[in-house]
């Protein structure tokens, strides 16, 4: 190769560097450019907005109640229950507030994006994270009770149905259905006989309607027995311990093993006795449909509207829902 040629390539080679250095420079230029229209329009990155009525309601001294459903004592102590995996720029109180606001409302992550005056995307996964954190927490809310506790409910029980016959009930079992979505396939599996798209939520409840046990996901259109036997607390005889039984309505059957359960006399009684023990387990089992009640009450927006979200994340919505009533 003559000296000629390699002059000329090693030019062509600097001015080639030379064009691709003023790319970068002017790509840099532009994205500078691009982050001071954002930062003039919407302010620093994970610096809040205290202007907004969102934002200005949850950190000041108002009621939450009304927007998040929730006392500031409620909420106080949500936040110093999660567990931070990583610190994140906004802090945990406004993932908190994100999420409650979210979940109170039912709305589009794009409504709650401009209530809070952060990016979409940051509400997408401040929301699933958030859901993530109470489900690792669920276990320390929603447990069985200790052998003292039992007694406890039990005599609870026995007040609410006014008669001592029932001092060794732990618990009341039904069912809710949860709005849902319905998803590409099997749709028809999740039609219920209320004529709407659901998945069964089954809990069971102490005498205050704490809930102790929650089984959620399967479809609207299996039937509450069914959700019974497919629950951990059915297959692996998790709930009541031995000598105590929950009880349930009359979609449930009347069973000693594996767990012991107990259901209302079907109609027409048999005589007066019958017709007794009815009106006293009516009394007492209906304590899990003033949980659900609550619950409905709550968040409403949640049962009275589908959120648009996968099957497998409304599992999460429900557990905290459970967690936070």
């Amino acid at each position: 190769m003559s000296h000629f040629s390699i002059v000329k390539s090693n030019n062509e080679a600097r001015r080639r560097r030379r064009r691709a250095l003023l790319n970068k420079t002017a790509v840099a230029v532009i994205l500078q450019q691009q982050e001071a229209r954002y930062v003039q329009v919407r302010g620093q990155y994970c610096q809040l907005n205290d202007k907004t009525p969102a934002v200005s309601l949850f950190f000041g001294d108002g009621d939450l109640k009304k927007d998040f459903r929730l006392s500031r004592e409620s909420v106080n102590a949500l936040v110093e229950a999660l567990v931070d995996e990583h610190i994140h720029g906004w802090g945990r109180e406004l993932e908190v507030a994100v999420f409650l606001y979210w979940l109170a409302s039912a709305t589009s992550y794009r409504v709650v994006s401009e209530a809070f005056d952060v990016p979409l995307s940051t509400v997408h996964m401040i929301v699933h994270r958030v859901a993530k954190g109470i489900l690792q927490i669920y276990t320390k809310a929603v447990c069985f009770p200790s052998e003292a506790e039992l007694e406890v409910i039990g005599a609870g029980f026995a007040q609410l149905a006014g008669s001592p016959a029932l001092n060794r009930v732990a618990g009341s079992i039904n069912c809710s259905h949860i709005r849902i979505k319905p998803p590409g396939e099997y749709k028809e599996d999740y039609y219920n006989r209320k004529l709407f798209h659901s998945i069964q939520l089954q809990a069971i409840c102490d005498h205050k309607g704490r809930f102790l046990n929650a089984f959620v996901g399967l479809p609207g259109s299996v039937h509450d027995a069914r959700v019974l036997r497919w629950s951990s607390v059915y297959v692996q005889q998790l709930y009541p311990p031995p000598g105590w039984c929950i009880i349930g309505d009359g979609g449930y059957p009347c069973l000693a093993t594996p767990i012991c359960l107990m259901t209302p006399f079907r109609e027409p009684v048999q005589g007066p006795v019958q017709a007794r023990y009815n009106k006293h387990l009516s009394k007492a089992r209906c304590v899990v449909e003033r949980a659900f009640g609550m619950m409905k009450t709550r968040w409403r927006s949640i049962f009275l509207k589908a959120l648009e979200v996968k099957k497998t994340f409304y599992i999460q919505v429900c557990v905290s829902m459970c967690k936070c009533l």
